[in-house]
């Protein structure tokens, strides 16, 4: 493929909407004809008596019910396998730190398919075959790392298969190896940024980094412009789960506003998450998806729990596949304080409005008698003022805002740098203490 071309797949990324549409229903009665051939789907569509002539449009996916993570985990490890484990390469599972864990099989051809997508969402921000692409993801079960490392070598990318952590060690490669195109989840970038200035280095001026993917955990727009200007980048939302294969589901374009997600392998709805009834295009609800093109192990309507919404029209960019929003959050991460719904993006998305502000936070909700109360200990940048007087009007400014933004009044307590328990992988962003009580 020749690399001066806009789009890695110009056919595909382009196709009309009426011959998208039309490739997903095909693609769709492929997909029940091989669940069908799984224990967990086999019993399911006998019992409603679905096949593939059950699908006359992308409407009837309504007829098959939802697939929650719950229902996934009572098929571990291999009841919901398509085909026989012969011909399965790989597979990957959660953590399963709080029950059994949820399993995805992959073929040959799935992981071909994976690496496939990952490359056409890189190639599509800029990223080419003479980049030198750094991945500090965590490899393993993970699949970020993995994903990543694939994806990247399918463009043909010199890739750097760091893993997460060890920061120095990061910026060492960095530099020596002349990395251009960097992955890491949103809060590390921000660490990466930080080890950068303790180190006397100023990577816009001694390092080649242009590019930043960036996923795996909810961010603010504030928490992106951060990470580009702290490092000199272009910073491109990724979205994936483990459950759809991984990274690769949907990522931005050069617009940066919106996500494309590839429908030629994913039929995507948004429903209320309470009602399970689809939103209207443009209103905020649970992503649900659909496998198209997934052998080993195809999922219908998995319900992600993952907040977000369709962005109405056109891209600029002239890809037609739809674009989502950055995630709100996830369905399960919010909480309710005083009969009041707040999900912890509501708060990053006032807390870095502040260039007093440092990367990192920590939401602690106390159960109270007469109301459970909202702590939040914040890291001040190091050169910010001790100055007790301007320190308290900075405080009544963002606990001012916050009540405004989630309608509860949080306790905020400002803290010295490095104060917080630094994360090279995920960060813990909430603790609530009423779980434990």
């Amino acid at each position: 493929m020749a690399m001066t071309q806009k789009y890695w797949d110009p056919e595909i990324e382009t196709m009309s909407r009426k011959d998208l549409e039309a490739l997903q229903l095909k693609r769709l009665k492929e997909t029940v004809a091989r669940a069908a051939g799984s224990p967990y789907y086999g019993k399911l569509f006998k019992e409603l008596n679905i096949t593939p002539d059950s699908f006359k449009s992308l409407a009837d996916l309504s007829k098959i019910p939802f697939t929650t993570k719950e229902q996934l985990r009572t098929t571990y490890p291999f009841g919901a396998l398509a085909t026989p484990k012969a011909d399965v390469v790989r597979l990957h599972s959660s953590s399963g730190t709080t029950g059994t864990p949820t399993v995805i099989c992959h073929t040959k051809k799935d992981l071909e398919a994976w690496a496939d997508r990952v490359a056409r969402s890189l190639y599509g921000v800029g990223v080419r075959n003479t980049d030198v692409f750094q991945n500090s993801s965590g490899y393993g079960m993970f699949t970020g790392g993995l994903g990543f490392q694939y994806g990247a070598e399918r463009l043909g990318c010199l890739t750097v298969p760091a893993a997460a952590g060890n920061t120095k060690r990061q910026i060492k490669f960095i530099t020596d190896f002349g990395t251009t195109v960097i992955h890491a989840v949103p809060s590390y970038a921000l660490r990466l940024a930080e080890v950068f200035r303790d180190m006397g280095i100023d990577p816009r001026k001694d390092t080649s980094l242009r590019i930043f993917a960036i996923g795996a955990e909810p961010h603010t727009e504030a928490q992106r412009q951060r990470v580009e200007e702290m490092l000199g980048v272009k910073a491109y939302n990724s979205f994936g789960m483990s459950e759809m294969s991984g990274p690769g589901v949907a990522f931005e374009c050069p617009e940066q506003h919106g996500m494309h997600l590839w429908e030629d392998h994913y039929i995507m709805e948004i429903i209320n998450p309470d009602t399970l009834e689809p939103v209207p295009e443009g209103e905020v609800g649970e992503l649900v998806l659909t496998t198209l093109t997934r052998e080993a192990m195809p999922l219908l309507r998995y319900r992600s729990r993952d907040l977000t919404r369709i962005l109405p029209g056109d891209c600029p960019c002239g890809r037609t596949h739809r674009r989502i929003d950055r995630m709100k959050g996830r369905s399960d991460d919010m909480f309710i304080v005083k009969g009041v719904n707040i999900f912890p993006m509501q708060i990053e998305n006032v807390l870095l409005r502040y260039a007093e502000v440092g990367n990192n936070y920590l939401i602690t909700i106390n159960p109270k008698v007469g109301g459970d109360e909202i702590l939040i200990e914040l890291e001040l940048k190091d050169l910010f003022t001790d100055d007790y007087g301007q320190l308290e009007r900075l405080n009544k400014r963002i606990v001012s805002q916050l009540r405004d933004e989630i309608l509860v009044t949080p306790v905020v307590k400002f803290l010295q740098p490095g104060s917080l328990p630094q994360s090279e992988g995920k960060a813990v962003r909430v603790k609530d203490l009423r779980k434990l009580s």
